[in-house]
């Protein structure tokens, strides 16, 4: 008999269910489900470009939905088992019984009481204030987070709520990530001290580890706000792989959908790092998972040395693989960049990627800075902005969108070096996601700036997938991840080689890039920039043949 696996990939968009055979990986049915609340799923505040929340009303129905739909035709009783990944760090606030304070009437025309998104950098000044009191205190918690706290994790929003919601944040009893409460609420177990909650999001968004006794201690809390002090004491002690189980599906989830009550359901985790398991994750492969923005996934065994990574999004034990520490890196703006200026201009991504492939590496004249939405990695800086330089009168719409192509790759090589400037050496590449599945024109590029192989995924669905991967393995379907893992995902054949010339010409923009990149990212960097302007004109005549 089949045994089938679910697999639910919650986005900024919308949700994914995957149905999967455990035995093979073949992907027999999907469904997606566009949010309907917001801005494409998204709540916005015109008054504040950097607040994103979500309602998480469309999680429940989103789940429904699509789990109903790729059943059609299928025994529920062949699903083994069932996995969740999510954006992150998302939290959200909720009462004693773990619902969400959204769902409460007194607080729905507030924020506030919603999903604070991955994508909200409102907290900018409470990430930066995290960082300066844990160097001052001398205190371990951003050594495993690349030294510099973040606007999009979980401490920052919540302190954010505090100051600028007091009464949402005096309503919540806990505060849940996304992953966790999507478990609990299938599980029947959103009880804010018993719900399973995930080290990958505890690890490298809340400053969990398991060396200093978990999260930070009450102490270090209380100096950011003695309201964060109290509610350590409602929020978790303990934080577990995805591996684990966290409960079996409830009654009611069961009665609604036809899945059998008890199926297992794994202890959820982060889009990318599921995404990365479905790519072939292992030590020496970087997963690149390639969206709205970007997710870089590594693993490095738990007996080997690794030096703390100074930028990086978390150094985290079982993040990815449970027995492997999971590196994460990203950057805040990919496909978000494209989006806005396919917008801007009136021009489709078919349109502007037909007229790009035309042009060669440095005719435009142009170097761009990929922060439209900050810098994730290596900088850590919401406050960062987006550049253009080398414009002229006869600059054209294919000639800006290939050069915010190429600053998206000029900032993957940035993390790349960063990772082995400590030791982490990137043997291969893989990619995945929407646009490494749909764009040969970025693969190539990419290709080129990085002067390295990219493979891709042999998954379109990678991230739900992966969710899939670890519903076997709680399912019972294999005794570990590494066995699901081999027998259910893998890479394609086609592989995006380095063009020699282009690799040349991209070394001398990325240098440009670099300087660039130091001199407005950093209070250290000392120098001129004078030479930028003429040394891309001098590039622009050589592709031209001037």
């Amino acid at each position: 008999m089949a045994k089938l696996a679910l697999g639910l990939d919650y986005g900024t968009n919308s949700v994914r269910a995957l149905l999967v055979d455990t035995a093979t990986g073949e992907e027999l049915a999907s469904s997606v489900y566009n949010y309907p609340s917001g801005d494409a799923g998204v709540l916005l505040d015109r008054r504040d470009p950097n607040l994103a929340r979500q309602n998480p009303a469309d999680y429940v129905e989103g789940f429904y939905a699509t789990v109903k739909e790729v059943l059609v035709g299928v025994d529920p009783s062949d699903v083994i088992g069932l996995g969740v990944d999510t954006t992150g760090s998302s939290p959200l606030p909720i009462d004693e019984q773990g619902t969400p304070l959204a769902f409460h009437e007194n607080l729905k025309d507030q924020l506030a009481a919603y999903c604070w998104l991955w994508k909200d950098h409102t907290s900018h000044a409470e990430a930066a204030e995290i960082t300066l009191k844990a160097k001052d205190q001398g205190a371990p918690y951003l050594a495993k987070c690349g030294g510099t706290y973040s606007s999009e994790w979980f401490w920052s929003k919540i302190l954010r709520c505090a100051r600028v919601a007091p009464d949402v944040f005096a309503e919540a009893y806990s505060w849940a990530e996304c992953c966790d409460w999507i478990t609990g609420y299938l599980t029947d177990n959103t009880n804010p001290k018993t719900m399973a909650r995930s080290v990958c999001a505890a690890g490298h968004k809340a400053m969990y580890a398991a060396e200093w006794g978990g999260l930070p201690t009450k102490e270090f809390l209380s100096s950011l706000d003695p309201r964060l002090a109290d509610l350590r004491d409602r929020l978790y002690d303990v934080a577990v792989t995805s591996d684990h189980k966290a409960g079996g599906i409830s009654a009611e989830v069961a009665a609604r959908t036809g899945l059998k009550e008890g199926t297992p359901v794994a202890v959820g985790a982060f889009d990318a790092h599921f995404g990365a398991v479905a790519s072939g994750a292992k030590p020496g492969v970087l997963v690149k998972i390639i969206g709205t923005s970007t997710c870089d996934c590594m693993v490095h065994p738990l007996d080997e040395p690794l030096a703390d990574v100074p930028g990086l999004c978390g150094i985290v034990k079982g993040s990815v693989l449970p027995d492997c520490y999971g590196l994460e890196a990203g950057q805040s703006a990919v496909g978000d960049i494209f989006n806005w200026f396919s917008k801007f201009c009136g021009k489709s991504h078919e349109e502007l990627t037909e007229d790009g492939l035309k042009l060669s590496p440095g005719e435009s004249g142009l170097i761009a800075l990929d922060w439209n939405n900050g810098n994730r990695t290596i900088l850590v800086d919401p406050l960062l902005t987006g550049l253009l330089v080398g414009q002229t009168l006869q600059t054209t719409p294919a000639e800006v969108y290939r050069t915010l192509v190429e600053a998206t790759a000029f900032g993957a090589l940035k993390i790349i070096n960063r990772l082995e400037e400590y030791g982490v050496a990137v043997r291969e590449v893989v990619n995945c996601g929407g646009i490494a599945e749909k764009s040969g024109f970025v693969m190539q590029i990419y290709a080129d700036v990085c002067n390295r192989p990219m493979k891709i995924s042999r998954s379109a669905q990678t991230c739900a997938l992966g969710s899939a991967i670890f519903g076997a393995v709680v399912g019972g379907a294999y005794d570990n991840v590494y066995a699901a893992q081999a027998a259910m995902s893998g890479v394609k054949d086609l592989v995006y080689d380095p063009n020699p010339e282009a690799v040349a010409v991209y070394a001398k923009l990325f240098s440009l890039y670099s300087d660039l990149h130091d001199a407005l990212g950093t209070s250290e960097w000392q120098g001129n920039l004078a030479h930028v302007m003429k040394q891309l004109i001098e590039i622009r005549e050589d592709a031209r043949g001037a």
